[in-house]
């Protein structure tokens, strides 16, 4: 299985929304529509109990989003193979 597959958490379309209203597209400055080469982030990942609010949430490059999420995944994945007691 992907990386990206068990990464995959429910998110909030009207989170995302506040996001992008409060925090518009590096790139045409806009608050609605698309950014070209860049996505909405959880700086806290989900799969860590970070929270679907738009105060976790960044704006990243594709490339950089692709990476942040290699490692989260791996963080998650590891925490569950080796919980804290």
């Amino acid at each position: 299985m992907p990386l990206w597959a068990e990464a995959r958490i429910e998110r909030s379309a009207a989170e995302v929304l506040a996001f992008k209203r409060h925090n518009p597209c590096p790139v045409t400055g806009l608050a609605r529509g698309s950014c070209p080469d860049w996505e909405v982030d959880h700086v806290q990942p989900l799969c860590s109990g970070g929270p679907d609010t738009r105060a976790n949430m960044q704006w990243l490059s594709v490339e950089d989003h692709r990476a942040k999420t290699r490692s989260d995944v791996r963080m998650c994945r590891n925490s569950r193979k080796n919980p804290t007691r």
